[in-house]
């Protein structure tokens, strides 16, 4: 197996990332999108996300002998120079950087297409993606949201009872991002800058209009819709509803596993929380077998 960095043009400089593949590979490879925030190509953040959830991934598809590019977004770590301003993105942005990634993987690789996997807010990066589906062997959503980002976030608010004195506001603003509109961030409670900050207002614009189930209905490839059972971030609910959008997709529910595809050992928030940083622990003993065993059932559509 060889592990290299390559580029891809980005807008103001390159976009970087590792491919990971060897000789012996023959089946179409795997663009792995990353998810929300400062996470880079191995899937770690400087926020205290250490799981390497990308890395291993790549390591285990590339045993099952299946070629991977893992990828850092436009404006951080490797992709630093693509963009002045990382919190200047959308998820078109990202959707055309993955366009981007596709063409110089399937050159690299001699494939006539490529799957892509993405995680949590990446699996939203790859529906927008999808909408171009020629050159896609299909789409593999692992803890991807199901549901508008609206909603998620309204939930996620309510279920915080230390949010009640703020969330009649969080709905106001909500309700402005929604419909396109800015709010002024001088003005923000300022629990709520963190979340709303002007900075990432367009991003959540752009996030906020796409609906995943729409997306994915529309879609004709394959997909692999793998959700995380023991999940705090992104709920069975989402999976679920991605599955009845795209009756034909697989959906497949890993038992006690976090968000960032661990093994939890009990239902004890903090343990689930503690393999975030896990940097030893493994993958969750089925998750490499079940990727690998769709695309291998797909092979002869590609």
């Amino acid at each position: 197996m060889t592990e290299i960095e390559i580029e891809a043009p980005g807008p103001n400089g390159p976009l970087r990332g590792t491919l990971l593949s060897g000789n012996a590979m023959r089946l179409p490879p795997v663009l792995i999108i990353p998810g929300s925030g400062p996470t880079d190509r191995d899937g770690n953040n400087p926020l205290g996300v250490r799981a390497s959830t990308y890395r291993l991934l790549a390591e285990g598809l590339a045993a099952e002998g299946i070629p991977t590019l893992r990828v850092d977004k436009r404006g951080l770590f490797g992709s630093a120079a693509a963009i002045p301003d990382a919190d200047a993105v959308t998820i078109g942005d990202y959707a055309g950087d993955v366009h981007v990634w596709n063409v110089i993987l399937r050159e690299r690789t001699g494939a006539p297409c490529a799957w892509l996997l993405g995680h949590s807010e990446g699996g939203l990066v790859a529906l927008a993606a999808a909408k171009n589906a020629a050159d896609l062997c299909g789409l593999i959503l692992v803890a991807a949201p199901g549901r508008r980002l609206g909603d998620i976030l309204r939930e996620q608010l309510r279920a915080n009872p230390a949010n009640a004195p703020i969330l009649a506001e969080a709905q106001r603003v909500i309700d402005a991002l929604e419909a396109g509109r800015r709010v002024d961030g001088a003005r923000l409670h300022p629990a709520l800058l963190p979340l709303f900050r002007p900075e990432v207002q367009g991003f959540l614009i752009d996030a906020l209009a796409l609906d995943p189930a729409k997306l994915i209905a529309g879609f004709p490839k394959p997909v692999l819709v793998l959700q995380p059972g023991s999940d705090l971030q992104v709920s069975r609910t989402n999976a679920e509803r991605l599955k009845a959008a795209k009756p034909g997709a697989e959906l497949h529910v890993s038992p006690g596993t976090s968000h960032v595809l661990k093994h939890v050992g009990s239902d004890d928030p903090a343990a689930n929380l503690a393999t975030y940083g896990a940097i030893d622990l493994p993958l969750a003993p089925d998750i490499i077998p079940t990727v690998a065993a769709f695309i291998r059932a797909h092979a002869s559509d590609t």
